[in-house]
């Protein structure tokens, strides 16, 4: 038993003297300054980028100029071609078209080599200048027919050949009128003119007018029981009545049709004694009515130089009074 302990301590006092008796490796020591140095990362600049040049910067511009303008000349062109008005088969008759009129269309004419194409203005019209866009290759005159009050000017275009197309411009002492011509092969507008719708509604307003302006005669009113017997006398401004009458209840002044473009004057009865004082009437169309007979009345109108113009009823007429 004790041989069998004494065998490992034998083997581990060997192994000490064995470790005690083997040469010691010596750490060799490196010089601080021979120690190579870590390397820090170092920021990444980018590189600066290339400045644009002026020939750059004037082609981009130059096509921002060229799509405006692109976009501004397609609007042109869409206004033109909604404002063309085109010859359509129910404005014919016979061989004219016949356009409405309005300020701002442009009317289309088709025209062709070798004939003549009327464009007839409105009866009592004065020409004034007619301009083309091309006029060498157009032939362009202008002519008259009737006298008077009929007489129309006419004016003529004739292409030299087909396949063209410009527009004319013409003014008169009432209107101007744009067109657009264009030549083809063979077929040709005989002729063309226009309606003027603006001018049936001036016309009609008129007859409106006129129809109210006379209406204190045409309402219910006997001619037998008008009086016309007063004399209009004293100063003669635009204004001054033509003449006027009473049917023994009303008395009716009638003035020129011009009472409406100014100031109207205002209406005073005058008594024997002189003394003036105005007085109620109604203003239709170009009449004063005044619900009474008066003897002697005054229009009077302005402040330092007033014009005057006195109606007086005169006794012919059995002598009757103002009521």
């Amino acid at each position: 038993m004790n041989r069998i302990c004494v065998i490992p301590l034998l083997a581990a006092i060997a192994c000490t003297s064995i470790a005690a008796d083997a040469p010691s490796v010596q750490q060799k020591i490196v010089p601080e300054a021979a120690r190579p140095k870590a390397t820090q990362p170092q920021a990444v600049t980018p590189p600066p980028k290339a400045a644009s040049s002026p020939a750059k910067a004037k082609s981009i511009r130059h096509r921002a100029v060229h799509r405006r303008q692109k976009r501004e000349i397609a609007g042109v062109a869409a206004a033109n071609r909604s404002a063309t008005l085109e010859p359509a088969s129910a404005g014919f008759v016979n061989a004219v078209q016949i356009y409405p009129f309005a300020d701002g269309l442009v009317f289309q004419v088709y025209t062709a080599p070798g004939r003549v194409t009327d464009i007839a203005l409105q009866p009592g019209e004065t020409l004034v200048a007619v301009a083309s866009g091309d006029t060498v290759r157009w032939v362009i005159g202008d002519t008259t027919s009737g006298a008077g009050a009929d007489k129309r000017t006419h004016i003529l275009v004739k292409p030299f050949t087909a396949g063209l197309a410009t527009n004319l411009f013409i003014t008169t002492d009432r209107r101007s009128y744009h067109l657009a011509l264009t030549s083809t092969a063979r077929t040709a507008m005989a002729a063309m003119s226009w309606t003027y719708p603006q001018d049936a509604l001036i016309a009609l307003k008129r007859i409106e007018v006129e129809a109210e302006a006379a209406a204190p005669l045409a309402s219910g009113l006997d001619i037998d029981q008008l009086r016309f017997d007063y004399v209009i006398s004293g100063d003669k401004p635009a204004w001054r009545p033509l003449r006027a009458f009473d049917d023994g209840r009303q008395t009716f002044v009638e003035f020129p049709a011009t009472l409406g473009a100014g100031e109207a004057p205002p209406l005073f009865l005058v008594d024997r004694k002189g003394d003036a004082q105005l007085v109620n009437y109604r203003l239709r169309g170009r009449y004063y009515i005044v619900d009474r007979l008066f003897d002697v009345a005054e229009l009077r109108l302005g402040s330092k130089h007033q014009e005057i113009v006195r109606i007086t009823r005169i006794a012919a007429t059995g002598g009757r009074r103002a009521s």
